[in-house]
């Protein structure tokens, strides 16, 4: 199935479209993944940053911990978690950049007359230091949506649960971009539809998923506007 085709297939009108956070809005995955892959390293358990993404992209940093646990035998130190929050966001303070497009699909789909929401696996605090860098504070304000403020973070469907209900919006009156098979799960269980940002690869675990891929997050705008809308 195509972007095309999902959108305007869809029998219930368009009402709130939800992003997802690192790597559909913030190109931070990178840095996340190379602070996290020193830190676990000096664990004892060695890894690079790309192997770090292969092992926990879309997790939560808290849902990381047993599995580093299990595999080093031991728990980690119980300050580290502390450690690597605050590590990921003094990186992210200097280096996190905008996804290509992403500031520009904000706007596009607001000055198409829809609300949308953040819904993330990442802290809060972590995302201020990054939509701060981005230059996108006073955007996102009051439209936020961290796993802390869940009962469970993705793949579970609380977060986007959660982001439609701030809005008084049915689950099936949205639409949800995400990058992460984490997320995608996430959506399908919220029972929403999702478009899959994909930057690389030939998106098959994507789609596995039930999301349909897109390649530029500057023709979201172009793609949402194929969705049939409440107030046409």
């Amino acid at each position: 199935m195509t972007p095309e085709a999902l959108l305007t297939g869809r029998t219930a009108p368009l009402r709130l479209v939800i992003f997802d956070c690192d790597g559909v809005i913030v190109d931070s995955e990178a840095i996340a993944n190379r602070v996290a892959a020193e830190m676990i390293s000096d664990l004892g358990w060695k890894m690079t940053g790309e192997q770090a993404q292969d092992n926990f992209l879309g997790m939560t940093l808290n849902a990381m911990v047993p599995i580093i646990s299990a595999r080093i035998g031991r728990p980690v130190p119980r300050d580290w978690l502390d450690n690597l929050v605050n590590t990921i966001a003094d990186a992210m303070a200097t280096q996190a950049i905008a996804i290509p497009g992403a500031i520009e699909a904000l706007d596009g789909v607001a000055a198409l007359g829809l609300p949308w929401r953040i819904a993330s696996n990442s802290s809060h605090q972590e995302m201020q230091v990054k939509f701060a860098r981005i230059g996108i504070s006073a955007r996102v304000a009051g439209r936020v949506h961290s796993f802390t403020d869940v009962s469970h973070g993705k793949p579970a469907p609380d977060l986007f649960l959660s982001a439609a209900a701030a809005e008084g919006v049915d689950p099936k009156n949205c639409v949800v971009i995400e990058d992460s098979t984490t997320g995608a799960r996430a959506a399908a269980a919220a029972g929403m539809d999702c478009l899959g940002y994909l930057a690389h690869g030939d998106g098959t675990a994507l789609r596995a998923t039930g999301a349909v891929p897109f390649r530029s997050m500057f023709e979201l705008p172009s793609l949402i506007r194929l969705a049939p809308r409440a107030f046409e």
